[in-house]
């Protein structure tokens, strides 16, 4: 039988137990589980960020993983812990938005909200839902348990701003969702969605504090050391980048910032 596999993406860093707490309770339910850490660097609260490493990795687990993602400002309130089902995998997590890039991705089929507290530890705090809640509904769900035993099925989700891609004429307004170490700027804006303004060998961007018109590449060396260049990066979102420079401090773009994409 294959073993379970259960990832986790949180903003808890690495220096305290919480994470070591998540992967106890999954381990006391479901002893074969196999734990994926994707990461857990996601900066404190930064839902955007979150989702795009959760996207960016989820992809390329076998069918059938079970994603955990932990970014949650608003853990205690009314804000609804729900399991998405999508034709590949199943993810676990606040309805904040942190879940959508990469359930949008692998096509919605269902989404319930996490309520039976039979599934749940028998102690549930106010602020760690990580450990109490999503920790062990993933430990039964990779044991068995069908996601129609966790609640109610949800027919909207939190579809937050970062998730779309607006079209205006022959222009798309998009946003920045994450910044790299290499300085490399993420955008939301997918292949199939750059076809809608028909982008050619050149295309013509502008930022918050910046503007300019840039080669469409392949690859990053496909201009000279210091030009900037777009392309379809590894996780098939529009990156805007410098050969072997920072293009976030060059255009002085951050994570959150709009980006419009011109057909030049």
């Amino acid at each position: 039988m294959t073993r379970p596999i259960i990832t986790l993406t949180t903003d808890f860093g690495l220096k305290d137990q919480y994470v070591a707490e998540m992967k106890a309770v999954i381990l006391r339910i479901c002893p074969e589980a196999t734990i994926v850490d994707i990461s857990h660097q996601v900066d404190k609260f930064n839902v955007k960020m979150g989702a795009f490493i959760l996207a960016a990795a989820s992809a390329y687990f076998p069918k059938g993983t079970i994603h955990v993602a932990i970014v949650d400002p608003e853990v205690g309130t009314k804000r609804r812990a729900v399991c998405i089902e999508t034709k590949h995998a199943r993810y676990l997590g606040p309805d904040n938005g942190l879940l959508i890039l990469a359930a949008k991705a692998q096509g919605i089929m269902h989404a319930y909200e996490i309520k039976n507290k039979k599934l749940m530890l028998p102690k549930v705090s106010n602020t760690f839902h990580g450990r109490d809640i999503f920790s062990s509904v993933a430990a039964h769900l990779a044991n068995g348990s069908s996601p129609l035993a966790f609640g109610p099925e949800v027919d909207q989700l939190v579809i937050p701003e970062f998730a779309g891609v607006v079209k205006r004429k022959d222009m798309l307004i998009g946003e920045v969702i994450h910044v790299d170490d290499f300085g490399n700027i993420v955008t939301n804006i997918r292949e199939k969605e750059l076809g809608k303004v028909r982008v050619g060998k050149q295309v013509k961007l502008r930022f918050k504090e910046a503007e300019a018109t840039m080669n469409f590449c392949m690859a990053y060396g496909g201009v000279e050391a210091g030009k900037p260049l777009a392309l379809v990066g590894s996780h098939n979102f529009l990156e805007i980048s410098i050969n072997q420079g920072n293009a976030s401090r060059v255009f002085k773009a951050k994570s959150g910032d709009k980006v419009t994409v011109y057909r030049s």
